[in-house]
């Protein structure tokens, strides 16, 4: 379990071929300093497992299915990548509940600047649009960020917006994104919930208990 707050900004140092997966290392020194084999750790919002490591840099494993469904398949060695360790029980919750299972990805349209402050617009899914409202929490990238602005429901192509203020573009790669980058999104465990419950209730009679 993850918050969105990122600890540090990793780099991709090897990109390794495995069966039809590759096996990451990450040069990221905060996390690698105490990680265990077998620890979870967020890179870019996807819960990566830890199969080895130095006192630089872990390693881990990416199957074939994540490379498909999230960003890590675009991934490049010296690409930069957020990282966030799991939460300790007992810490704040700085964020919100973010598990590191991506439910796809998103473009970004729109890239607009402020005096303090940088607004970006980025597309999802269709099938995600319901998950996302206004001043809700989303996770792009891994980070934990409050939705400014969203699509309407009519509207074809569906969009959301993130505002995102001078320590965000500081410690996460979100200030390197340009129009057309992709990125990962991970939507509110509590509003897939609701999903959930309200599809079971308005499911024909005899659908559901």
């Amino acid at each position: 379990m993850f918050t969105g707050i990122i600890e540090e900004i990793g780099e991709i140092a090897a990109i390794t071929a495995s069966g039809d997966g590759w096996r990451l290392t990450v040069r990221a020194p905060q996390a690698a300093m105490d990680a265990v084999h077998g620890e979870s750790i967020a890179v870019s919002g996807v819960c990566l497992t830890v199969v080895g490591s130095t006192a630089e840099s872990f390693d881990a494993d990416v199957m074939k299915q994540t490379l498909d469904v999230s960003a890590l398949g675009a991934l490049q060695v010296g690409s930069r990548v957020n990282i966030e360790k799991a939460m300790p029980a007992g810490a704040r919750l700085g964020g919100h509940i973010v598990q590191g299972h991506v439910d796809g990805t998103g473009s970004v349209i729109d890239v607009r600047p402020g005096d303090q402050w940088r607004v970006l617009r980025i597309s999802m899914p269709a099938d995600l649009a319901p998950l996302v409202v206004d001043k809700g929490s989303i996770t792009v990238a891994g980070t934990s960020l409050t939705v400014s602005a969203v699509s309407e429901p009519d509207e074809t192509d569906a969009w959301f917006e993130v505002s995102l203020i001078p320590e965000t573009l500081e410690a996460t790669v979100l200030g390197d994104l340009a129009p057309g980058d992709t990125v990962n999104l991970e939507t509110d465990i509590l509003a897939r919930h609701v999903e959930r419950l309200l599809a079971f209730r308005t499911a024909p009679e005899g659908g559901s208990r």
